[in-house]
């Protein structure tokens, strides 16, 4: 299995030191980031849709096998709960498209308030190419029956695997023949980061249930004090242990060094 391992986001002003030399512009952070990572999950477009040449222009600063996964306009999920979804799903691609060959999933987060509608999600997928990979990651508890997840598997979506509290707070449902897990907050020490065992609970899931030929992407939201960037570095280790293919993660024995 490839892993793809990475953070949700990368614009974090407490995470100089960690991942960022103390002494590094913040204008030139994502290519930093892109030369310690293969992958990041973009949330800039859940509040601000970028414009395509915005997102071309991260294509041009990042290294020919990055992955941006971007997770959807809150306008399509927040505001207009997925109805009438064409409109912004080809807004959502048009900008995209920017990307080109830097593109990965993208990440439909529903609000927790959004019961859970069939048809609905259904008419939203069926607005995204096949050619597209998409992830849903629902929180409501209605949402976890056998018609959510028929639809999910007939459109070709992965239900996103997520953890709080280092725990599931999703079924652990295999839809696709990809996966897509997001660690929004461990337990340990300090908080909000990630033991060991619960992340090795988390890359042996990931290997038991697709095969060796399929990818996952796996993004770290437990950003504060760096907990996301020392998280994907020890799952990354525990991931390649297990049998993973990882991509790159940082050396984080260099973060005390200023910028050249």
């Amino acid at each position: 299995m490839t892993m793809y391992i990475g953070t949700s986001g990368w614009q974090y002003r407490d995470w100089r030191g960690e991942l960022y030399p103390p002494g590094l512009p913040v204008r030139r952070w994502l290519e930093h980031y892109a030369g310690a990572f293969a992958t990041v999950e973009s949330n800039n477009a859940f509040y601000r849709l970028p414009s395509r040449e915005n997102f071309a222009g991260w294509r041009e600063r990042t290294p020919a096998d990055f992955v941006m996964a971007v997770k959807a306009s809150r306008y399509l999920t927040h505001i207009k709960r997925l109805r009438d979804p064409a409109e912004p799903v080809q807004r959502l691609l048009d900008r995209t498209e920017g990307l080109g060959d830097r593109l990965g999933p993208i990440l439909l987060q529903l609000p927790p308030t959004l019961r859970a509608d069939p048809e609905l999600l259904d008419n939203c997928l069926r607005c995204f190419p096949a050619t597209v990979r998409v992830a849903v990651e629902p929180r409501h508890d209605s949402w976890w029956t056998d018609e959510i997840r028929d639809v999910l598997r007939s459109r070709g979506a992965a239900l996103t695997w997520a953890d709080r509290d280092s725990r599931p707070i999703t079924p652990l449902w295999r839809t696709t023949d990809w996966a897509y897990l997001r660690l929004h907050a461990g337990r340990a020490t300090p908080l909000p980061s990630y033991g060991k065992q619960a992340l090795n609970h988390w890359a042996h899931r990931l290997l038991d249930t697709w095969p060796h030929d399929a990818d996952s992407y796996v993004y770290f939201n437990n950003d504060h004090g760096g907990a996301a960037v020392r998280d994907a570095v020890t799952f990354a280790q525990l991931g390649a242990g297990a049998g993973g293919d990882v991509t790159r993660v940082p050396d984080l024995s260099t973060r005390e060094r200023t910028a050249s």
